[in-house]
């Protein structure tokens, strides 16, 4: 029997662009993750952009209108199309788990406000999305870019199916216990942040029992980097290992990685093709 693939979620213009706060990391993309993409088990798949009906039960129509005047707009709606897609594959079983990489859409979106380049939602419409499609469904989502989410937490808060740990730069607990902040500090290393996340994720997601894990992976956190926390590009593949690991434990592995924060390209170019390969592994 052919094995479920991991899906690499890749469009050519996020290669073509410099982007706000993230520069042009993904300037030699597709072309340094071949080798990854080679490999039997890993699907790659162009995004599709992601509907306005769907934008529009998370965003204003105000703030829609203005999205489609910017420049951006084309990255942010295949980003967001393609956690969409690739969350929906994952929970009808076509994927195992899946890389989507991301441009001008993300964690700093709110309903009608955003602001630090990403100018589109990435959970909301992935939660609604998903929670129309399997009632019921509990989805857990894990910040670790260096900054607070602030537009996750907007556009989750209320639902309680939803538990959203965000490790930033501060210690909150809020919506019955589904909201967190962590902070994971300015000046830490691999082990003291990987503690914080066995202890504050790890140990949260075994009493919540997701169907799936979202994880909005910056990579801004690392030496070198412009969030710059004290971390090694080593961390990066230590952390996704961890998470995968609590993955195959309590959801049946379904995994969805969206690249966030960070514009150092040696780090880009290291850590995305070995995650491919970490999320290949049995």
């Amino acid at each position: 029997m052919k094995p479920i693939p991991t899906g690499v979620f890749f469009h050519e213009v996020f290669s073509q662009k410099v982007w706000h706060i993230i520069n042009d990391k993904f300037r030699n993309y597709p072309e340094v993750m071949i080798a990854e993409l080679e490999l039997p088990n890993v699907k790659l798949i162009e995004p599709k952009k992601v509907n306005d009906e769907l934008l529009l039960e998370v965003h204003t129509p105000r703030f829609l209108e203005d999205l489609k005047k910017q420049w951006y707009c084309e990255g942010a709606y295949l980003t967001v199309g393609g956690c969409v897609q690739a969350s929906q594959m994952i929970m009808k079983g076509t994927l195992r788990n899946a890389l989507v990489f991301g441009v001008a859409a993300g964690h700093h979106a709110e309903r009608d406000y955003a602001w630090g380049g990403t100018y589109c939602s990435v959970s909301g419409p992935v939660v609604v999305n998903l929670q129309k499609k399997f009632p019921g469904l509990k989805i857990a989502i894990i910040d670790t870019d260096s900054h607070h989410g602030n537009g996750t937490r907007d556009v989750t808060f209320g639902n309680h199916d939803v538990l959203h740990v965000c490790f930033c730069s501060s210690n909150i607990i809020e919506d019955n216990g589904t909201k967190i902040c962590v902070n994971s500090g300015y000046n830490t290393n691999d082990a003291e942040y990987l503690g914080l996340v066995e202890e504050e994720f790890i140990r949260r997601v075994e009493n919540f029992k997701p169907n799936i894990i979202i994880h909005l992976l910056g990579h801004d956190t690392a030496v070198s980097d412009y969030g710059n926390r004290g971390l090694s590009k080593e961390f990066f593949l230590k952390l996704v290992k961890m998470i995968k690991k609590k993955t195959s434990e309590i959801c049946s592995g379904r995994y969805i990685i969206n690249t966030h924060g960070g514009s150092s390209l040696n780090i880009c170019e290291y850590i995305f093709p070995n995650i491919i390969r970490i999320l290949t592994q049995d």
